[in-house]
């Protein structure tokens, strides 16, 4: 297993932005000092969403998603999202929606031996990052088979507000509510449009503020005939033990079949070809 830090030109955002990337390492054979990864295998692959105010380092410091990843063989890519809401705003040069929904998988997929199938790609957020990963799932539905979002940030356009805050990010909430900006309006699209459905797996603590919004959310795809999973901890707010549960529980939700833990500290194996 290796935790990478990768710095590149992104064309979306005309500026270098930083990613983590958790690759795994198959296995070794000792003997002859190489590792013993089939011809053209393919990583199935997580890409990991960080709330507002963070940036790719938040998960690896928050969770212990590089262990649960090497138990599964995963590879995971946490970019920066910056305070971006990972939709394509107002400025020039912060074209988030394509950063996060086109060019991140193509270049991390140059760059790493990532599946490029449906089924081996996967979104999933915290908080911001849950509702960039709720709506760019869903935006990008015949990209991401799966989407997870923990304690999304789906309750801004819920019923939109003037306030200063919602404002900085929204611009005209109002306006932006009728768009798929809103992930129902979003999910609506993609009924009216035909589009493959990702599969969900939506969380929130009850203590979480949030709360609301996330059930709502969930009654309205669940309405639709969306498949949903959804879990709650019944004592639990808005953070960081919590996610981290729920990430394991994420990785255990999706569909990684017979997966065998990758070669790390934690796990040495020496096989022969």
């Amino acid at each position: 297993m290796a935790l990478l830090q990768v710095n590149y030109l992104s064309c979306a955002l005309f500026r270098t932005v930083p990613l983590n990337v958790i690759l795994p390492t198959d296995k070794i054979d000792y003997a002859t000092g190489t590792y013993l990864m089939k011809d053209g295998q393919k990583f199935k692959t997580l890409y990991l969403l960080h709330g507002l105010l963070g940036n790719y380092t938040d998960w690896v410091s928050g969770t212990r998603i590089q262990r649960w990843a090497e138990e599964k063989n995963l590879a995971v890519v946490m970019p920066s999202g910056d305070n971006s809401f990972y939709f394509k705003g107002p400025a020039p040069m912060n074209d988030y929606e394509r950063f996060i929904g086109e060019e991140l998988l193509t270049v991390t997929r140059r760059m790493f031996p990532l599946s490029d199938q449906r089924e081996d790609t996967f979104i999933a957020g915290l908080s911001m990052g849950g509702y960039g990963a709720i709506r760019n799932g869903i935006v990008f539905s015949e990209k991401f088979s799966h989407v997870a979002g923990l304690s999304s940030a789906v309750h801004f356009l819920e019923n939109p507000s003037e306030d200063h805050f919602t404002k900085g990010f929204f611009a005209d909430p109002a306006a932006a509510a009728k768009t798929n900006l809103n992930v129902k309006v979003a999910f609506e699209e993609l009924l009216a449009e035909g589009r493959k459905q990702p599969r969900f797996y939506l969380s929130c603590g009850r203590k979480d503020d949030l709360m609301p919004a996330n059930e709502s959310f969930r009654d309205f795809l669940t309405e639709r005939g969306a498949d949903v999973t959804w879990d709650e901890e019944p004592n639990a707010g808005h953070e960081w033990d919590f996610w981290d549960s729920q990430i394991k529980k994420v990785l255990d939700w999706l569909p990684l079949g017979e997966a065998q833990a990758g070669l790390g500290s934690g796990n040495v194996k020496v096989e022969k070809e």
